[in-house]
């Protein structure tokens, strides 16, 4: 019996920088109602799922037609919210993170996400781009991941990894293999379930980085490679770009 791939939003409305932002207008749509509307035209997605904390953000979702489930206001992280949506979901469902600030994901790159769990031998999967600029490769914003030959995650860290050692940060080569993080999941629902129980690890801890807890407990992370151009929205400023960026796609020109 094929697998059930079912994309969960985790959608928290407190926000430090951008209360509310799930329900920020893009377009005249919600940013959710963007993000789910881009998952579920994905081919190989059965179902979207919203977990969210709050009532204003489930009942919009109810308004367009989508599904949204109450969680625990209490998570610390969007992959603990997502876990206690996959707790009630089959055993044997792959589960794909898509984050609710990234209203313009692509569709191909859920389905990127979610091959490498199709035949049962990866626990996690996740995105990554080459990095081409030099502001992104030192930015501790930016997290950059180190990737073995098999594809699998060796590292995840806001510094730049691999260091070039004796040479100044100017004179560094952006062409030996950098890559930025894409902060979207695909995990086996018994992995996932696992994850969510381990205690946070040593290095997660340094770096504020949940994927460490996973590579420190002996999961494998498969990652792929990811071309695509995507928009994250952290602030109102982030989103004013992404207002402008979607006026320019539809031909009207920004502002």
């Amino acid at each position: 019996m094929p697998k059930e791939i079912i994309v969960v939003i985790p959608a928290r409305y407190a926000s430090t920088r951008f209360p509310g932002k799930p329900l920020a207008l893009i377009g005249g749509k919600p940013m959710v109602q963007r993000a789910y509307e881009q998952a579920a035209s994905t081919p190989m997605v059965n179902r979207v799922i919203v977990a969210t904390d709050d009532q204003r953000i489930k009942k919009v979702v109810d308004g367009f037609g989508g599904e949204a489930q109450m969680t625990d206001p209490g998570h610390l992280s969007g992959t603990d919210r997502v876990a206690e949506v996959a707790a009630g979901l089959p055993a044997e469902s792959i589960i794909i993170n898509v984050q609710g600030d990234e209203p313009f994901i692509r569709p191909a790159q859920i389905v990127k996400v979610a091959e490498p769990l199709l035949g049962g031998g990866v626990p996690v999967s996740t995105l990554a781009s080459p990095i081409g600029l030099a502001e992104e490769l030192f930015s501790p914003n930016v997290v950059k991941v180190a990737i073995r030959q098999d594809g699998r995650a060796m590292y995840f860290s806001r510094e730049p990894i691999p260091h070039q050692r004796g040479l100044e940060r100017s004179e560094w080569d952006l062409g030996k293999g950098y890559f930025k993080h894409i902060g979207m999941y695909g995990f086996q629902r018994e992995a996932l379930l696992s994850l969510a129980a381990l205690p946070p690890g040593k290095y997660e801890q340094l770096e504020s980085l949940e994927q460490l807890r996973w590579l420190e407990a002996g999961f494998d992370i498969a990652v792929g490679e990811d071309l695509s151009d995507t928009i994250g929205i952290d602030t109102p400023e982030d989103l004013q770009a992404a207002e402008r960026w979607l006026a320019s796609r539809r031909g009207l020109g920004p502002g």
